[in-house]
């Protein structure tokens, strides 16, 4: 096997995890024709990205409800949008994809763009990145793993975005207040809020529907928003509204 580059050979190590389920530095030193001190290093930099768990002489895959999320095939609305906000991603940027459905669905658009570095805090995301042929360079948060949010949260990963800046945070919302700002059921907002603070430029992704949503917790206020990704079932005081709040909304047009 010819030598890869340090990507590569992280790829190619995750692949070799996902198909056998354990690896070892003796046989991966060899098969990347590499050595074992350069392994340790890789296995160690990808523990740190949440990404394996090492063990004497290897690795193990991480456990299941840490590493997967359960399948949701996504709307013909959530993929307008993850089109549509694309279009604000600029090669060369520096961007934090959140965890959920709607902000995955930004990665079969990324591939598109050149030079890219993304920070998420979502297993799931990183993976995917990873997995890609023209793959950006990727950052992982750490922290501690929410089963809730299927995310990595708390103090740690806000130390860790707090270490870099960022040019556009993608964040998703499980809901919309027209006065309040995006809200949540989940009592830790922390992490969503550090992600605004460290960028330049704030974009929600979210239905319309969710609008109708009665949800307690604010995650982020309008004022800390920059940009509203939604669909065309927005309607037009709604969006008259929001935009009085200072934030600019843009609808996708979806196909039904």
């Amino acid at each position: 096997m010819q030598k890869r580059n340090t990507q590569q050979r992280r790829r190619g190590i995750i692949e070799t995890l996902n198909e056998r389920g354990e690896v070892a530095v003796d046989e991966l030193s060899k098969v990347f024709l590499t050595s074992e001190v350069t392994i340790r290093k890789d296995l160690a930099e990808l523990e740190n990205n949440g990404l394996l768990l090492r063990r004497f002489g290897g690795a193990v895959l991480l456990p299941k409800d840490a590493s997967e999320l359960s399948s949701e095939k996504l709307s013909s609305r959530k993929l307008a949008i993850s089109k549509l906000a694309a279009t604000l991603i600029q090669d060369h940027n520096r961007i934090i994809i959140d965890g959920g459905s709607t902000t995955s669905a930004l990665l079969p658009h990324l591939p598109k763009k050149l030079g890219l570095v993304v920070m998420t805090n979502s297993l799931q995301v990183a993976n995917t990145l990873l997995e890609g042929e023209n793959e950006p360079q990727v950052l992982m948060t750490g922290g501690t793993w929410d089963a809730q949010s299927h995310s990595f949260q708390g103090q740690m990963a806000e130390n860790m975005l707090r270490a870099y800046n960022f040019d556009q945070a993608f964040l998703g919302a499980a809901g919309l207040d027209i006065e309040r700002g995006s809200t949540t059921f989940n009592e830790l907002t922390s992490l969503s809020r550090t992600m605004a603070e460290v960028s330049k430029q704030v974009i929600v992704m979210a239905e319309s529907e969710k609008l109708e949503r009665k949800i307690p917790n604010v995650e982020l206020p309008w004022s800390q928003i920059s940009i509203l990704v939604t669909d065309d079932g927005l309607d037009e005081d709604a969006k008259q509204k929001i935009e009085k709040r200072g934030v600019t909304v843009m609808c996708a047009t979806c196909i039904r």
